[in-house]
């Protein structure tokens, strides 16, 4: 079984691992979501208590 030399296939795995490391992020960081979650209220609801009749 011949082997392979690593020099070109090392080249090919940085060269990619660039191409992943540079080109790709910005490009999904730039995504926007169409709905933006809303800020919610930090106070709480009025609630009336629930009178149980059999307790």
């Amino acid at each position: 079984m011949p082997q392979l030399n690593p020099s070109p296939w090392l080249a090919i795995m940085v060269f990619s691992w660039m191409t992943f490391l540079i080109v790709i992020p910005p490009k999904i960081m730039a995504h926007m979501f169409p709905n933006e979650p809303a800020p919610q209220s930090t106070e709480k609801p009025n609630t009336t208590t629930w009178n149980w009749p059999w307790l």
